[in-house]
């Protein structure tokens, strides 16, 4: 696909890892330590140095640069003993060359010493109590930056999709179902609106907090839902993406306690992420929720998760993300598949349907109502929906099928979803499930 006429001219970092000679054929690369590290310390690297600098074109830049030197020395020099910490140091040290190169105007190279001064220890210095608190304000700091209200909704998720959860252009595209090109452009202009209106980086006002919460929600729950179940790859999930979402779930709500929402969203991550260790057998094989082994779930992120709906439900508020919660604590309440509670499952989905009524919801509300109403009635309120690129919707109609013992159709159905599912252990699972109709 061509880059979009505004995109960054600057490499993506995924393409520097990849790309590099230095590194073919060493068990570095072949064990994906760089590539997971970049994962998991990027969007909280650039989140720090934007904090720093006050410039996320800067900061991004930096921290790409770390991480080409990262590649051309840790297979040598073997990983430090804080890489994340690491990276932040030699991308702040990265930036203030470039200030200090970049000093055309009185006050430029006066700007980088005051910051050389200034700052707070390097984060390799810092005691890993510190540097969580610290690296926690920043992402909670640049969230609210990404969601200021002079920003189009949906630069505001994509744009923190890439910052904090350090998402590359095609996944984010992906998230949206939308080209590569799109994505691209929104990220350049929000950026761009971010500089040229000096969007402050701070936490924003009691007062405004509201008005932000919404943005700041979708976007913590679509980081939760690409680790959850990659877009692509070969791993079903993404654990670096889900613990990084419910630790910001829960500096959300710490920050706002009285919000409804920002609890629901909190309890639906726990219980969601609750099945974790369940959803896969050893060898990575996805495991349906009908047939998992419940006696594997978390019992403790359960617990802490249903409390909390407990209280939304007091609260009588509710909302998309309540309402979410409280489904997925009514699976957590059923010993067995065949002991869910589908009734009050179809009510809630009736519920979210009048609140928050999307194609998705419908959907998954289909899957309740084939389990009370039959296959059949499932499939007719399914057939319209607009999400033919989406490859859960076929491999949901092709369930229903199979059902119905329209095999034909089934198989049809299949051969679309796994065509567009990009993630492995989906595809994997899909196309077994085809494999057994013939």
């Amino acid at each position: 696909m061509s880059p979009a006429p505004e995109a960054n001219s600057a490499p993506e970092v995924g393409s520097v890892l990849e790309g590099s000679a230095l590194l073919e054929g060493s068990a570095f690369v072949e064990g994906g330590a760089l590539a997971r590290i970049f994962r998991e310390s990027s969007g909280r690297a650039v989140a720090t140095l934007a904090r720093v600098f006050g410039d996320i074109a800067i900061a991004e830049d930096a921290v790409q640069e770390a991480f080409a030197v990262a590649v051309e020395r840790w297979p040598a020099d073997g990983l430090p003993p804080n890489p994340g910490g690491w990276i932040v140091t030699t991308a702040r040290r990265k930036a203030l060359d470039r200030l200090r190169r970049e000093s055309t105007r009185p006050g430029r190279e006066a700007q980088a010493a005051s910051l050389v001064t200034d700052q707070e220890p390097p984060a390799s210095e810092l005691a890993a109590t510190d540097l969580e608190a610290t690296v926690d304000d920043d992402q909670l700091r640049l969230i609210f930056t990404c969601c200021h209200p002079a920003l189009a909704q949906e630069a505001r998720i994509a744009l923190t999709l890439r910052l904090i959860a350090g998402l590359q252009t095609p996944e984010i595209a992906r998230a949206f179902l939308v080209p590569e090109p799109t994505i691209a452009q929104r990220l350049v202009r929000a950026k761009r609106k971010i500089r040229d209106a000096g969007i402050p980086y701070r936490v924003p006002r009691d007062h405004d907090l509201p008005q932000r919460l919404p943005d700041v929600l979708a976007v913590v729950y679509l980081v939760f839902n690409e680790g959850y179940t990659a877009s692509a790859g070969d791993s079903l999930t993404r654990q670096d993406l889900t613990a990084a979402a419910i630790r910001l779930a829960r500096l959300v709500h710490a920050l706002m306690p009285d919000e409804p929402e920002a609890s629901g969203l909190l309890a639906l991550l726990l219980l969601t992420e609750s099945r974790h260790a369940a959803r896969t057998t050893t060898d990575g094989t996805l495991v349906p929720l009908a047939d998992q082994d419940r006696a594997r779930w978390d019992r403790p992120l359960i617990t802490e998760g249903q409390r909390i709906v407990r209280a939304c439900l007091r609260r009588n508020q509710p909302g998309p993300y309540q309402i979410q919660a409280a489904i997925a604590a009514v699976h957590s309440d059923a010993t067995s598949a065949a002991r869910t509670d589908w009734r009050q499952v179809l009510a809630l989905y009736d519920q979210l349907t009048v609140i928050a009524p999307t194609p998705v919801v419908t959907l998954n509300r289909a899957i309740a109502l084939a389990e009370l109403s039959g296959p059949a009635v499932a499939l007719a309120a399914i057939e319209d929906l607009p999400l033919d690129a989406y490859h859960l919707y076929h491999a949901t109609r092709a369930d229903l099928l199979r059902r119905l013992s329209r095999t034909a159709d089934a198989i049809a159905a299949y051969d679309r979803a796994i065509a567009l599912a990009e993630n492995a252990a989906e595809r994997d699972f899909l196309t077994t499930r085809r494999a057994a109709l013939t």
